[in-house]
């Protein structure tokens, strides 16, 4: 096969990004302040030293480091200094003063906080993920097996039909994964051959990490996930009023759950160990064992200050409400118009009009042009009624909703396969408005399926799963909607609209155009680059992607 490093291409030539033949893809010095010796005379020359100072700081709780930061505008004081004289209940009296009383909230990005969420859903893990400044990583479909991770299930109350009809779903798409991964790699083992220079061991687990890209597309949004984030806390604490103000409940008591992991008392990793030098420490001498047990065995909380008023966001709540209500009247009477590409890059339009439509956009599983065209016909009043529904509700510290973030010159309507989204979603350079889960617009699936012969079962698995999640989404129960979202495998597609500058969209069609890289966004990023060549010929040569129709080694990682 050809060696991914001869895909790189300048300009390659339009191709049908749907075909694919392969099936893929100082030393220590004084502070400043400091007087001189005595004994050193005033004209003495100044020996050579850095004029700057530079130290790491390490083993100082989020919200105490915030404050000694915060002093750096407040203070004279050094960051040693101030980290001496500091102690928790300063921190939170001054963190009460100037972060809730005087709005200071930027002390807030000062105190970082790592977080480990398990044992969520793979929705919930997208929503919690949803977040521009977030810093993070989940489980890989690649690199995972998920047939152990047990899935959500939601609560269905006293409907027992609906409950046992989602669980033989969710059983049954999980039992097509196990037979169709095994399937899978037993034909990829079969067209590749393994190098003389590789070990057997390397050479199956690559492999299951392609099948695995293949039959991920059979996992539901239920499947249980793991993720870890580093936040700092004024983003944990927009991330947590988000959660809680979420229209899925499991998603609401994410939110809880993030809450009381800020506020609460955090796992200690030293503690074991810390333990056991106490109990030495104290069979020598019991006094000074209980000093150290105040000290090294204290119950640290990362965040107790910061995220404890955190509570649903009534603006995003509201606003929700009625936006949903004025997209399901503009668009009543608009069937979905097939799409006639995974791509659209978009052409501008009045601002207004793009406020209007990507607030709508949200609430809607229709493409951007369908919505722009209704909002453009719709008038100017109806227009800035819309705007005026997004902000009606907005309080004195509400930040604006994402619709609002307009003006980009790239703006792509994406329409992707679920599991390719979530590897779109990681990009944090760029405004992301996107669509519910839905089974409206198909499913995806690679010729690899069609090569090993199971194709039929796919289809008919991704048939059964269809009619599944409309009789669930049709019970007429409280969030039956919602929870029927659950059932829906990851090779159905989804809508979201990518706002973004030119650097971005370079930056992304190069990445994600790899051959290493799953052929679904692949498709996608070699699609934005060819959409943007077709607009602005002159700026094509300055993308540095990989021709998506070249033959892929699946040996390569």
């Amino acid at each position: 096969m050809t060696p991914s490093g001869s895909n790189v291409v300048t300009m390659p030539k339009p191709s049908n990004t749907n075909s694919d033949p392969s099936g893929h893809r100082s030393p220590h010095r004084g502070s400043a302040l400091e007087k001189p010796a005595a004994d050193v005379p005033s004209e003495a020359p100044i020996p050579d030293a850095p004029s700057t100072e530079v130290f790491a700081v390490f083993g100082v709780e989020p919200e105490i480091q915030a404050y000694a930061m915060a002093k750096y505008s407040r203070s004279a004081l050094s960051m040693k200094e101030s980290l001496r004289e500091i102690s928790t209940q300063k921190a939170e009296k001054f963190l009460n003063t100037f972060y809730f009383q005087y709005g200071h909230r930027s002390i807030a990005d000062l105190a970082h906080i790592a977080l480990a969420i398990e044992r969520l859903s793979i929705l919930a893990a997208i929503e919690l993920a949803d977040e521009q400044r977030w810093d993070g990583q989940e489980r890989s479909t690649r690199y995972q097996d998920f047939r152990k991770s047990g899935y959500y299930t939601p609560d269905f109350g006293a409907d027992d039909e609906a409950r046992k009809l989602y669980r033989e779903t969710v059983d049954f798409l999980f039992a097509e994964y196990d037979a169709m991964s095994a399937v899978m790699t037993d034909y990829l083992i079969s067209i590749t051959p393994k190098p003389a220079d590789m070990k057997q061991e390397a050479y199956e687990r690559t492999l299951k990490a392609r099948a695995f890209d293949i039959t991920r597309y059979l996992l539901p949004l239920a499947t249980n996930t793991s993720l870890g984030e580093i936040v700092n806390a004024r983003t944990l604490e927009n991330q947590v009023a988000h959660l809680l103000s979420h229209t899925h409940k499991e998603v609401r008591s994410l939110g809880e759950s993030l809450k009381k992991a800020a506020t609460g008392a955090a796992y200690n990793v030293n503690a074991e160990s810390l333990q056991d030098l106490v109990a030495e420490i104290k069979a020598v001498n019991p006094e000074l064992g209980a000093r150290a047990e105040q000290e090294l065995l204290r119950e640290v909380r990362v965040a107790p200050t910061l995220v404890k008023y955190a509570d649903p966001n009534e603006y995003e709540m509201a606003t929700r409400r009625e936006l949903r209500q004025a997209a399901r009247e503009l668009m009543a009477h608009e069937q979905l118009a097939p799409s006639k590409a995974i791509v659209d890059l978009l052409d501008e339009e009045p601002l207004e009009v793009e406020i209007a439509t990507t607030l709508l956009y949200e609430h809607s599983h229709h493409s951007y042009r369908q919505i722009r065209q209704a909002v453009q016909v719709a008038g100017e009043r109806r227009r800035r009624e819309i705007i005026d529904l997004g902000l009606r509700h907005r309080g004195k510290h509400d930040e604006m909703l994402r619709g609002f973030r307009a003006g980009q010159q790239f703006r792509f309507d994406i329409l992707m396969d679920t599991g390719g989204f979530r590897d779109m979603h990681r990009h944090r350079r760029c405004i992301q408005v996107m669509q519910s889960a839905t089974t409206v617009h198909g499913y995806e699936m690679l010729m690899d399926m069609d090569d090993a012969g199971v194709r039929p079962r796919f289809d008919a698995a991704m048939r059964r799963v269809q009619g599944a999640v409309e009789q669930l989404a049709g019970r007429g129960t409280p969030e039956a909607e919602e929870n029927s979202q659950y059932a829906i495998p990851l090779a159905f597609k989804k809508r979201a609209l990518f706002k973004m500058d030119f650097a971005e969209a370079v930056y992304i069609s190069e990445l994600r155009t790899t051959p290493a890289g799953h052929v679904s966004y692949r498709n996608v990023a070699y699609a934005m680059y060819e959409a943007v060549a077709r607009k602005y010929p002159a700026l094509a040569k300055y993308f540095r992607v990989h021709d998506v129709t070249a033959p892929v080694d699946l040996l390569q990682r």
